[in-house]
């Protein structure tokens, strides 16, 4: 079977050229020198990325039409949430390796592009296995549902990165210290070249985004198996995840409910991948379904917060501050 695809060599040639200098841009002029990033600068950006992806999906819907629009969007809106879930752990990776907020993009920037070469690499991969076998795609469903059952019956348990067999591996194959050089990776000590603690919050990050990776790309090829839509909508969203972490690094958890939603989302999808040859479900009606999904436990999420927040016992006042 051949996939389909709407990306020309000229589409697919433009957008890495833009990928690439939105990145340049990025690093070379408005983050050339390491500062902390406030809500305000992180709102700016998550805006200008949500921007220029729609914008993207209006020029796929003017071009190509509305179904081909409506996947991109689709995969796109699936991937930006489970993304949601990388920030939980990147946190805790920058928590427990102690490193400061004014190195945090640093490590995102280099961890992220390094993740858009590694997914470029695995949609490749899948579109090609995909073609070859059919009967993949009823296992990447059943892997989509299993996958979000797991993460329904772990919510509540609580990441330990630091810990993971990869930092493990690491503390043991590559020669570190635990103090911070500033912004570089590795730093000289006694003569010897050792990795710093930015370096190994960089291999988590890339060791972590690779893990998401395998629920976030299956799951959009439950939407689409066209691999510029595919690889656009993904890339799109993984562009924005620096700046969104840094929006919501602060208030992760006040989404409560934000796992159980994502858990729906992996099972739906997955459900829809292994019925694919029995029940054909539109585009827009996966859209709206997963919106539904992901926005109602936001919501949930956000008033559970709220009514937490009102419940708690008002601070007592000080008699000798109020009788002056």
């Amino acid at each position: 079977m051949e996939l389909q695809s709407v990306g020309s060599p000229a589409l697919w040639a433009g957008f890495i050229v833009f990928v690439l200098a939105m990145l340049a841009l990025d690093l070379g002029v408005f983050h050339r020198k390491a500062h902390v990033i406030r809500a305000k600068e992180a709102l700016l950006w998550s805006g200008v990325w949500v921007s220029l992806a729609l914008v993207f999906n209006a020029g796929i819907w003017w071009k190509f039409g509305p179904e081909p629009a409506v996947q991109f969007l689709t995969g796109y809106l699936i991937e930006k949430s489970l993304s949601v879930d990388n920030i939980f752990v990147f946190v805790i990776i920058f928590s427990s390796l102690a490193i400061p907020s004014l190195y945090q993009h640093r490590v995102l920037f280099w961890g992220i592009l390094t993740a858009l070469i590694l997914r470029a690499v695995m949609i490749f991969a899948g579109v090609a296995m995909l073609q070859r076998f059919h009967w993949l795609i009823y296992v990447f469903g059943a892997f989509l549902i299993l996958t979000g059952l797991k993460l329904f019956l772990n919510r509540n348990k609580e990441e330990h990165p630091e810990n993971s067999p990869v930092m493990r591996w690491a503390r043991r194959v590559i020669p570190s210290t635990s103090k911070l050089h500033g912004e570089h990776f590795f730093t000289l000590e006694n003569g010897k070249r050792l990795a710093t603690p930015l370096f190994m919050a960089l291999l988590l990050v890339e060791a972590t985004d690779v893990l998401f990776a395998l629920d976030s790309i299956p799951a959009i090829f439950a939407v689409t198996q066209d691999p510029f839509i595919v690889f656009t909508s993904n890339i799109f969203a993984i562009l924005g995840l620096r700046s969104l972490f840094f929006l919501l690094a602060g208030m992760v958890e006040k989404f409560s409910y934000l796992k159980v939603g994502l858990s729906a989302v992996l099972v739906f999808v997955g459900a829809k991948m292994t019925l694919v040859d029995v029940v054909k479900i539109p585009a827009f009606v996966s859209l709206g379904v997963i919106a539904l999904l992901i926005g109602g436990s936001v919501v949930a999420s956000l008033r559970k917060a709220r009514a937490l927040e009102a419940a708690k016992p008002a601070a007592p006042v000080d008699p000798v501050v109020e009788a002056n």
